[in-house]
């Protein structure tokens, strides 16, 4: 790992939007390069307090990369990045390509794109199987006649997410074990699919999974949404053997909420780019991502890949301490430190008590923390409160300790 990790940092230190440009590409009235205006941002600290204005309470993330909850907070040069992008207009399919390239190399992969989010990298990701380079397949979807159009999922893993698969016309065919999954392959099968947040609940694992797909010559695609940390996931299934890769952008990787990665086979990327803008008579039209999201992708994705993983991940267990021991310092409450497994593999913490000692339930412990000031978002059900830090800015931990200790003193 510390090889790798050498060889990240190695990456990130190369220029980023820049070094992707050339330093040929200058402003036509000043003669700026890419590199400067980049650095410099658009416009100074913004005068409008917006949220304010609309009536909208901001709060402490301590629930974690949640939609609802706009997922992640971009670091300064993300939306330096972004700022970067408005200010220029360039060939859109130039641009994917470029940064396809360079999101390849960084994640030693055959190729990438950024997409519209992981729900949209599996829609265009399976649009791209099912048509390959034909414009006139490409156009007809979702109408399937003649396009091989069944997916096959575990049972355990056919969750809400698979509705990115269906809106390609495709058929979704549940299965459970190996045998089941054999027996379902027929003429009309066109993709495997697996959710590596479900890994637990399925029969069967990563490596049989590939190889059943490379057996029966079908390709394979895994979501891996929310599997960033650890940093080694952007490179283990690639290299497993899994044709396609998805993953969310805004969530661990902190980039833009609307963005993510699709990575993989060439041949399968490029015929999925075939469904995406600036094509017009296609599935995935509404998907489209900005020149600003597609620069603020790859910057946020160079930046995570520098990290020092190993000193952010004892940060965030010092934080969740601090919370456990603030909370348990209230008799009868009691707590337990964890780490997901797969999808949002990071500390996170449940806090549990006794409600005939300490009488507030879980639900309305979660709102006096939502409706207080500051307001803090935390998760869990009707047997615990739980609390991840990683979506937090530094210092707000020992916030976060205070309100819990003190709402379940009050109660």
């Amino acid at each position: 790992m510390s090889s790798r990790r050498k060889a990240l940092k190695t990456l990130s230190a190369l220029p980023l939007v820049g070094g992707l440009m050339g330093p040929s590409l200058l402003s036509a009235n000043t003669g700026e390069s890419a590199v400067s205006k980049l650095a410099c941002p658009v416009s100074g600290p913004l005068a409008r307090d917006f949220f304010k204005e609309l009536g909208i309470r901001t709060f402490i993330n301590a629930a974690g990369t949640y939609t609802s909850m706009t997922g992640s907070l971009m670091q300064k040069e993300v939306t330096d990045a972004i700022n970067y992008g408005a200010t220029e207009y360039v060939n859109l399919d130039e641009l994917h390509d470029k940064v396809g390239e360079r999101i390849a190399e960084l994640l030693e992969c055959e190729y990438a794109t950024v997409s519209s989010g992981c729900f949209g990298a599996m829609t265009i990701g399976l649009a791209g199987i099912m048509c390959g380079m034909d414009t006139k397949k490409v156009a007809q979807l979702p109408d399937t006649t003649g396009i091989k159009s069944e997916v096959i999922v575990q049972e355990a893993h056919a969750i809400g997410y698979t509705h990115a698969l269906i809106n390609t016309g495709a058929k979704i065919v549940s299965v459970k074990t190996t045998k089941d999954l054999e027996k379902a392959i027929n003429k009309n099968t066109a993709m495997l699919w697996y959710l590596n947040a479900n890994t637990e609940m399925g029969d069967i694992k990563w490596e049989e999974f590939v190889a059943l797909g490379k057996k029966h010559n079908i390709p394979t695609f895994i979501d891996c949404a929310a599997d960033v940390p650890p940093v080694e996931n952007l490179f283990k299934y690639t290299k497993m053997g899994f044709d396609l890769v998805a993953f969310s952008g805004g969530k661990g990787i902190r980039g833009p909420q609307s963005a993510g990665l699709l990575l993989g086979k060439r041949k399968y990327i490029e015929a999925a780019r075939l469904h995406t803008p600036p094509r017009g008579t296609t599935i995935a039209r509404g998907m489209k991502v900005n020149k600003e999201e597609v620069l603020g992708m790859l910057v946020a994705l160079e930046m995570y890949l520098g990290k020092d993983h190993d000193k952010e991940w004892e940060l965030w267990e010092n934080q969740i301490k601090l919370i456990s021991d603030s909370a348990k310092s209230v008799k009868g409450v009691e707590t337990e430190i964890h780490v997901p497994p797969y999808a949002n593999h990071v500390p996170s913490l449940k806090i549990r008590w006794d409600e005939s000692v300490v009488k507030i339930s879980k639900d309305d412990m979660r709102k006096e923390l939502r409706n207080g000031h500051p307001s803090i978002e935390t998760v869990g059900g009707k047997e615990e409160v739980g609390i991840t830090t990683w979506m937090m800015e530094p210092g707000q931990e020992r916030i976060v300790a205070s309100r819990v200790k003190e709402v379940l003193e009050n109660a």
